[in-house]
């Protein structure tokens, strides 16, 4: 391995001279500990290198050398549960080794390369395989693992065994000698390839009325949360690990608070996923990259979330995968960019910070997997953005903007009347709304773009009226305005609120949210029709039923949600004109 030595250090950027024929993004160990970097330009002799640990103590002259091969991944089975750092070095494993506080340069395998796994192969000798054909199967807790040929490999099985294997012995042997192990390294910065890329036409179900209802995401879309601070980002990114319906989830503590991540890491072995009733961290990978490690592994991070999520991907399973909070990422980008002697773009950010950005999120998708099955699987991903007070027009949020397709804007305002989850039904919007249109229309019921539509007309309504009350008060609204603002309290408070910490309510079932929608627009025709007939808004007020649609979020069965909605067609149509 050629040796060059420092000749410059500014924070988390080195200088390397002598390092000719080096290439970009090239892996170096740089000093006498052995730091892990990755060389980001190259002029001449000298590597300007982005280094991934603390570099406090380095000297002029120590030695850097290269490995001549790209930042990559260990990709294979023991990934489920497991919790990495930044550039995939498994946490437990770090604390048995230099204790609570990570020592520099130590180099420890993503996966274990000593535990045995069972095996089972579906192919035989003679067998003609491509890239993507899946060779055989390994359970990982209730995850199907399968062992896909890598990408640039194909050929005719020669020899082929079912067992007992670690994770780099030979399973496959094909007729030119080449072997196939159940580990397999990919580049973290190189996307892994696909068939086609499908339109976005499923949605991925959370559980949150105001997302799956009014703003939904498909799978393989992008999402971003931005909000300032106190507003329920990280929550809001937990909930949506716990509930979405993807298979696999990978969570990402990008630059975040660590008290963050230890929340996910107790309550996830405690909290059941409600489909396969197993604990929800037996589909989940974490990876923590907190605020107090060094910033030049947070851009690691985000890569090598999006790579492992990619091989779920390949396998035909639907991954999403929480990036919290990509603004770190940006903030690390300025800080690299700032070392570098970069010329700034707005606030100082890179000019390439809109590229790198769009570079990730276009990763996300839902595709036709390479190999003959033609699995389908997808990578949804949603970025939390903490805007610095809450201002979106900062560069950040503004580029997420243009790339993702849906926006979930948190609000302070609704987080300081303790509204959660705090996201501004005025400001978000989802462009998938069209493409997702038939599969509510078959899946969910006929008539759910009417309601859907006619909630947010209401909504939209209720901010005019708010102004005209805040002028002249409300006595001044005539009864029929009155009750808009009566059936957008009920919306808000009733619908859109909802609990993370509620056990009936944290998880609201898609059927469920369409009868209480439903139920909802039965209050709304029926009042409407009631003062239509002359009927006071006060005589509506005194019915029983006003307090019972307050509960309607913790009844359990659709049935009961139906029966309410009869009985307040019945009790509104009922109501006759004050003499």
């Amino acid at each position: 391995m050629k040796e060059g030595f420092i000749s410059r250090i500014s924070g988390p950027v080195v200088i390397a001279d002598a390092m000719r024929g080096s290439k970009m993004y090239d892996v170096v160990r740089v000093g006498r500990e052995a730091l892990a970097g990755e060389i980001i330009r190259l002029d001449g002799d000298l590597a300007v290198i982005q280094v991934y640990e603390d570099t406090n103590g380095l000297e002029i002259g120590e030695p850097v050398i290269n490995t001549y091969q790209p930042l990559s991944v260990d990709l294979g089975p023991g990934l489920i549960a497991s919790i990495y750092d930044g550039v995939q070095r498994p946490l437990p494993l770090l604390l048995e080794r230099s204790g609570n506080f990570i020592s520099r340069g130590i180099a420890v395998p993503g996966i274990d390369r000593n535990k045995k796994w069972e095996f089972s192969s579906l192919v035989k000798p003679g067998d003609a395989v491509s890239p993507g054909t899946p060779l055989g199967e390994v359970k990982e807790y209730h995850i199907r693992h399968l062992i896909l040929v890598p990408p640039g490999i194909s050929g005719t099985v020669k020899g082929i065994d079912s067992g007992s294997f670690s994770v780099e012995e030979p399973i496959c042997v094909l007729h030119d000698e080449t072997t196939i192990s159940m580990m397999q390294k990919w580049p973290v910065r190189k996307g892994r390839p696909y068939k086609k890329k499908l339109d976005p036409t499923v949605p991925l179900i959370t559980g949150q009325r105001i997302f799956d209802s009014l703003f939904p995401l498909t799978k393989g879309g992008t999402a971003m949360i931005p909000g300032g601070f106190g507003t329920g980002k990280t929550v809001s990114e937990q909930t949506l690990a716990k509930w979405a319906d993807a298979q696999i989830i990978i969570y990402i503590g990008c630059g975040e608070r660590g008290n963050e991540m230890t929340d996910v890491l107790s309550e996830f072995p405690e909290l059941v996923d409600p489909r396969t009733g197993l604990p929800l961290i037996q589909r989940t990978i974490l990876i923590a990259n907190t605020s107090n490690m060094p910033v030049a592994a947070r851009e690691a991070s985000i890569y090598t979330g999006i790579t492992i999520a990619e091989y779920y991907r390949d396998m035909g399973y639907d991954v999403a995968l929480m990036a919290d909070s990509t603004s770190r990422w940006g903030e690390a980008l300025r800080e690299v960019s700032g070392r570098l002697e970069e010329m700034p773009g707005e606030e100082g950010y890179p000019a390439y910070l809109a590229t790198r950005l769009a570079a990730f999120y276009e990763r996300a998708g839902r595709v036709v997997c390479l190999g003959s099955d033609d699995r389908v699987g997808s990578v949804t991903v949603v970025g939390a953005v903490s805007p610095p007070g809450g201002d979106f027009s900062e560069p950040i949020t503004q580029n997420t903007l243009r790339i993702t397709g849906t926006f979930w804007a948190l609000d302070t305002n609704l987080a300081y009347r303790r509204h959660f989850p705090s996201v501004n039904w005025i400001k978000s919007y989802s462009l998938y709304l069209d493409s997702l249109q038939e599969w509510y229309i078959r899946e969910i019921g006929p008539d759910w773009k009417e309601l859907r539509d006619r909630i947010m007309y209401l909504l939209q309504k209720e901010v005019e009226l708010q102004e005209i009350v805040q002028l002249v008060g409300p006595d001044a609204l005539p009864e029929s305005e009155k009750a808009i603002l009566e059936v957008t309290r009920m919306i808000r408070e009733d619908f859109l609120q909802q609990s993370a910490y509620s056990d009936t309510d944290s998880y609201c079932a898609l059927d469920k949210q369409y009868w209480m929608l439903k139920t909802i627009h039965r209050y709304d025709s029926g009042i409407t029709n009631a003062i239509g007939k002359g009927v006071s808004l006060k005589q509506v007020g005194a019915l029983p039923l006003r307090a019972e649609i307050a509960r309607m979020r913790e009844l359990g069965s659709i049935e009961e949600i139906r029966a309410l909605g009869d009985r307040i067609e019945a009790q509104l149509s009922a109501l006759e004109v004050e003499q």
